[in-house]
C-alpha cells in the first residue's frame, strides 16, 4: 500500500472520528478553521475523544504505532497546505465546495446540539414541509444551482467513471431538499452567532470539523500530483534490479528449464506439475493436487503470453519454449481445443491447458503477511512507496507542519471494549473473502482483478 494511500484511508479514520466530536472547552481557546497546517495538543485529544476502544487501546500500548499515526496526520496536513500553496484552492467549483463544507457541517452539528433530546431521527429530521416551502418561496434557485452544479463537476473531475454520468428528476429533487434543510440551519446558526447565543463549545466543535473536512478535500487535490512526482519508470525498476542480484530469477530460470526438459523427454506432465509447480491453483478445496490442469478455459482469460503459447500448440503438445509472464516461468501443455460462443453467441475458442509454474514472485520482507507478488510489481511499489515519502518528508518540512507529540490517549476500560466486541459479533466477513484466500492461479473471476500467475491482467 502507498503512502498516499495509507494517508487518504488516515483521512476517511479521522474524520469518522470527527464526525462524533463533542466538546473543546472553552479554556482551549478558539482555533481559526483556515489554518490547516497543525493540529494542537487539544486538537489530537479531541479527535481520539470517541475513538475506537480497540484503536485506542493499540496507540497506548503501542508508541511506534503513536508515532506512526502523528506522522501520517503531518502528512496529510502537507498535502492540504501545498494545495492551497499551488492555488488549488482556487477555481470556481473548489471555492464553491469549501463554501459548502462549511455550511454542511455547521448544519449537521447544529442539528445535533438542538435536537439532541427529542429522540431518534435522520440528519434534518425535525425540520418541516412548511419550512422547506418557505425557504424557496425566498428564492434561492440560483443558489441551488451553483451547489449542484459543483457537486456534479467535482464528481465528473475526480471521478473518470462518472463522467457521463446523469442525475435524475429523483435525484434532483432529494439535492434541493438536502440543499434547502442545510441553508436553513446555516442561517439559524449564523443568526444565533450574532446574537451571541451559540456556546463557545458548538463553535469550536463546528471550526474544528471544517477544518478536518477542508484538510481532506485539499489533500486529495493534491494528491494527483504527489502521484505524478512519485511515477516510477520502467528505468528506475531495471536500475534497482541491478542493483539487487539477489531478486534476479536466473535460478528458477534454470530450474524451469530443466523441468521442461523432463517433460519434453516424455516424463509424465502431471506428476511434475504435482511435485514442483508453484502454483496455489493446482490444489482443489481439498488441497489435493490436480497436475496443473485447466479445463474449458474460453480465449480472454489468461495473460496474452501464457494463451498465445497455449493456443499455438496441437493438443497432446508441449510448448518447446518456457513462457515468461510477470508471474514467473511457465512451461504448457495443450490437453484439448475446441468451439464454444461466446456471450454474445460468437464462436469462441475453448481448450484445456495444464501447465508448471516457477514463481519469480517475492515476499515484503517487511509484511510477513503479504500476498507473493511480481518481482517488478514488488520492486515498482517499495520505489513508489519511497518516492512519495521523500515528497512527503519535503513537504511536511517546506510548510512548517506541526502535530502535537504530547498529546493524551483516553484510557480503556475493559467494559467498553466488551461492549465494542459485542456490537461487532453479528459482522461476518462474506464468504470467500477471508485476509489471504486466493483465487485458482490461472483463473480470474470477471469483474475482479486477476490474483494469479497465468490470470490475465
Amino acid at each position: 500500500m502507498s503512502s498516499l494511500t495509507k494517508i487518504l484511508i488516515l483521512v476517511g479514520v479521522i474524520l469518522a472520528i470527527g464526525a462524533g466530536l463533542v466538546v473543546w472547552k472553552t479554556k482551549y481557546g478558539t482555533h481559526h478553521a483556515e489554518n490547516l497546517n497543525s493540529l494542537s495538543k487539544a486538537e489530537m485529544e479531541l479527535l481520539l475523544k470517541d475513538a475506537n476502544p480497540m484503536m485506542l487501546k493499540r496507540l497506548a500500548e503501542d508508541p511506534e504505532l503513536k508515532k506512526k499515526q502523528t506522522d501520517n496526520l503531518k502528512q496529510m496536513l502537507a498535502l492540504a497546505s501545498q494545495a492551497r500553496k499551488d492555488g488549488l484552492d482556487k477555481g470556481e467549483n473548489v471555492e464553491q465546495e469549501l463554501q459548502n463544507i462549511e455550511a454542511e457541517l455547521i448544519a449537521v452539528n447544529y442539528d445535533r446540539e438542538i435536537n439532541k433530546d427529542k429522540g431518534s431521527m435522520p440528519p434534518f429530521g425535525f425540520i418541516t414541509e412548511e419550512q422547506v416551502k418557505q425557504f424557496w418561496e425566498g428564492g434561492h434557485e440560483e443558489d441551488f444551482k451553483k451547489f449542484i452544479d459543483t457537486k456534479i463537476n467535482l464528481m465528473k473531475e475526480t471521478n473518470p467513471e462518472m463522467k457521463d454520468r446523469e442525475i435524475s428528476p429523483e435525484e434532483m429533487e432529494q439535492a434541493k431538499e438536502f440543499y434547502a434543510k442545510i441553508k436553513i440551519y446555516e442561517k439559524e446558526y449564523k443568526d444565533k452567532l450574532k446574537a451571541g447565543t451559540i456556546s463557545q463549545e458548538l463553535q469550536d466543535k463546528v471550526q474544528l470539523q471544517v477544518k478536518l473536512q477542508k484538510v481532506q478535500f485539499l489533500a486529495r487535490l493534491y494528491s494527483k500530483k504527489l502521484e505524478d512526482k512519485a511515477t516510477v519508470t520502467d528505468e528506475d525498476i531495471n536500475k534497482y534490479l541491478a542493483a539487487h542480484p539477489e531478486l534476479d530469477p536466473k535460478d528458477k530460470k534454470a530450474k524451469a528449464e530443466e523441468i521442461l526438459n523432463r517433460a519434453k523427454a516424455g516424463e509424465d506432465f502431471a506428476k511434475l506439475a504435482n511435485e514442483f509447480s508453484t502454483d496455489p491453483g493446482n490444489q482443489n478445496p481439498q488441497g489435493e493436487p490436480q497436475g496443473g490442469i485447466y479445463k474449458d478455459v474460453p480465449k480472454g482469460r489468461m495473460m496474452p503470453e501464457f494463451e498465445a503459447a497455449a493456443l499455438a500448440l496441437e493438443p497432446g503438445q508441449i510448448a518447446p519454449n518456457l513462457v515468461e509472464t510477470p508471474y514467473g516461468y511457465h512451461i504448457i501443455k495443450l490437453e484439448k481445443k475446441g468451439e464454444t460462443k461466446d456471450q454474445s453467441g460468437q464462436p469462441s475458442v475453448m481448450y484445456d491447458v495444464r501447465h508448471i509454474l516457477i514463481s519469480t514472485g517475492v515476499k515484503d520482507p517487511e509484511n510477513p503477511m503479504s500476498r507473493e507478488m511480481p518481482v517488478k510489481e514488488f520492486v515498482r511499489a517499495k520505489l513508489q512507496e519511497e518516492k512519495e515519502k521523500q515528497i512527503l518528508d519535503e513537504l511536511v518540512a517546506k510548510n512548517n507542519v506541526q502535530v502535537a507529540e504530547d498529546f493524551a490517549i483516553p484510557a480503556v476500560s475493559d467494559e467498553q471494549l466488551q461492549q465494542m466486541m459485542k456490537q461487532q459479533m453479528p459482522m461476518q466477513m462474506p464468504h470467500g473473502e477471508e485476509e489471504g484466500e486466493e483465487a485458482p492461479a490461472a483463473q480470474a473471476p470477471q469483474g475482479k482483478a486477476p490474483a494469479k500467475p497465468a490470470a490475465k491482467k
